[in-house]
């Protein structure tokens, strides 16, 4: 059977979820601090945590985690325009995720984080960067995202990429043989994000073209990405 192109395939893309839970969250060096932080909760040294860390990172499943424990609400920072910032701080926390999104309004968070703080209510804000880099134009919200905790989730290192890749792959119910997980490893970007994308297209062109995820089929996928210039594979 011939091999085609990433580009030139739309396969069904088939449901997939996730496990998210505390058993399920992936530590390492670049992301135990995050996690004892979170599991530290209520005993924070602050009320406000501030996670950042780069896509894919888990800040999502820690929020996830946090949720389960502290029955916060979760919101994505675009949606706190059409929100009632006292009812969203109703329970006692609240997750506010992607707060670096360009879509981010300083006045709404400013009225939330304000709400949060006149509820005594836990906040945990998820970014990539830190408020520095966010464009910040109300002060007034600086002042107030500098009384957080910050936490930092960095780029895994070798063997948690390992355990990413082979969970990514087990979330779609999939169990590539070991030594195609470690072809991948030695020739991908060191970085989660690269995981999931090449995870993702392997999944799917693996449905397309009905083939079993070799050694030699993984070889073309990462090929196809490289000549794309993605930067996921060097």
């Amino acid at each position: 059977m011939g091999s085609a192109k990433i580009s030139d395939q739309m396969p069904l893309r088939l449901p997939h979820e996730a496990a998210m839970g505390r058993e399920d969250f992936l530590r390492g060096p670049s992301n135990r601090a995050a996690f004892d932080m979170i599991d530290l909760w209520p005993n924070w040294p602050a009320s406000w945590l501030l996670l950042a860390g780069p896509v894919g990172a888990g800040k999502s499943h820690l929020a996830n985690i946090w949720q389960e424990r502290s029955n916060a609400m979760i919101v994505n920072v675009a949606d706190l325009n059409d929100a009632d910032p006292t009812e969203l701080v109703q329970s006692g926390a609240i997750v506010v995720e992607d707060a670096d999104s360009p879509e981010r309004d300083d006045t709404a968070l400013f009225h939330l984080l304000n709400a949060a703080r006149e509820a005594r209510a836990y906040v945990l804000i998820t970014a990539r960067n830190w408020p520095e880099s966010w464009g910040v134009g109300l002060p007034d919200l600086m002042s107030r995202l500098r009384l957080t905790t910050p936490v930092e989730i960095y780029e895994p290192d070798d063997e948690l990429l390992r355990s990413v890749l082979v969970k990514l792959f087990a979330d779609r119910q999939l169990s590539p043989d070991p030594s195609v997980i470690e072809y991948i490893l030695m020739r991908m970007e060191r970085s989660i994000g690269a995981a999931l994308v090449i995870v993702e297209a392997i999944d799917q062109q693996a449905l397309a073209q009905h083939r079993t995820i070799t050694r030699p089929f993984v070889s073309l996928i990462l090929k196809e990405l490289s000549d794309k210039a993605d930067g996921l594979v060097p």
